[in-house]
């Protein structure tokens, strides 16, 4: 399959000299909303995330080691196979395929959720940055299966991308958390608990990307330059310095000079 078009960059551990551009969100802001109180939440969600938390806790050293000793990426996929069954919940054999085949190319693993695709993960070794190929990689897997969801690790940086079909098709980063990042365990915890079975399952990933979506770059500056905002600025602009400004050229002085020229892609 040629290469498809992405929409805005992918932030963390990307090669930034070869990102596509990928659609994102603020992470805090999306995973703090989306978060429930432990009070509030149900038996099972607290479980999911009790499990999350105590398989960080439990990963954090052998991970260290592992990227200390610049490991393969035979041994980082031996950790990420661990960490997606003790921590999220995944039956090694019912919901794991490994080397999924997909036209001739193999897939590291396939989730499955009640027998159905649901998502691809590619495994790179532990100190190998994500980058823009091994991106488009999953997404070859992800658009010849129907697949929405893709997965890239290198066991420490977990990053989780929804694809939505089309020409081009369009690629948002619904979340990304870095074990030993510096973040605490809670905002750790909170970001992987999306991509756990029980979560998944559920779709509550869903709502989390169509929150990032909706507050992309892109979609808020489509927002800034629409005609009821423009008109808005416009009057705005008129009662503080008595100019009366005309829509077009606030549009262009917005595109030119004021939003950031990716966010316009």
């Amino acid at each position: 399959m040629g290469e498809q078009a992405i929409e805005a960059a992918v932030p963390g551990q990307v090669d930034e000299s070869t990102a596509p551009t990928v659609k994102v969100a603020s992470t805090d802001a999306v995973l703090a909303k989306k978060t429930a109180s432990s009070r509030s939440a149900p038996k099972w969600e607290t479980d999911a995330r009790d499990r999350v938390r105590a398989a960080i806790r439990r990963y954090s050293k052998p991970l260290t080691d592992l990227v200390g000793r610049d490991a393969n990426e035979g041994d980082t996929r031996l950790l990420v196979t661990d960490f997606l069954c003790d921590g999220l919940g995944y039956d090694k054999y019912e919901e794991l395929t490994t080397e999924y085949q997909v036209k001739g190319e193999f897939a590291d693993y396939g989730i499955r959720i009640d027998k159905q695709l649901v998502a691809f993960i590619e495994v790179k070794r532990c100190t190998q940055k994500l980058g823009v190929k091994h991106l488009r990689q999953v997404q070859m897997y992800a658009v010849n299966e129907g697949v929405e969801w893709m997965v890239l690790t290198n066991g420490q940086v977990w990053q989780v991308y929804h694809l939505t079909g089309g020409l081009p098709v369009v690629i948002d980063l619904a979340l990304e958390v870095d074990l030993l990042g510096g973040t605490g365990l809670t905002a750790k915890t909170d970001a992987l608990f999306y991509l756990s079975k029980d979560a998944f399952k559920r779709r509550l990933i869903d709502d989390l990307w169509k929150a990032r979506a909706a507050t992309s770059p892109k979609s808020l500056a489509q927002v800034m330059l629409s005609d009821v905002v423009l008109d808005a600025v416009r009057k705005e602009v008129r009662r503080q310095t008595g100019h009366n400004a005309e829509a077009k050229d606030l549009s262009r002085i917005l595109r030119e000079e004021v939003l950031r020229p990716e966010s316009l892609v």
